[in-house]
């Protein structure tokens, strides 16, 4: 998991609860979660910031045949 880094939060109980209830986990699971929720959703702006921006050597066509 990497280096950790101990942190103190103060958050709304009504939003922190229905976290909780979503996920099904405790306070430290559920705030790991948002947190790669927010690096995830990060990382697919920047990917599709790429769109129509990287030439492919195959067309589709050729990768999907190159699959199988």
């Amino acid at each position: 998991m990497g280096e950790m880094r101990k942190i103190t939060v103060e958050v709304p109980e009504a939003d922190l609860a229905a976290a909780q209830d979503y996920t099904g986990a405790g306070v430290t699971e559920t705030v790991r979660a948002a947190l790669a929720r927010l690096r995830s959703d990060r990382a697919q702006q920047k990917a599709r910031s790429l769109r129509g921006k990287v030439k492919f050597s195959m067309s589709l066509e050729e990768m999907r045949y190159d699959r199988e």
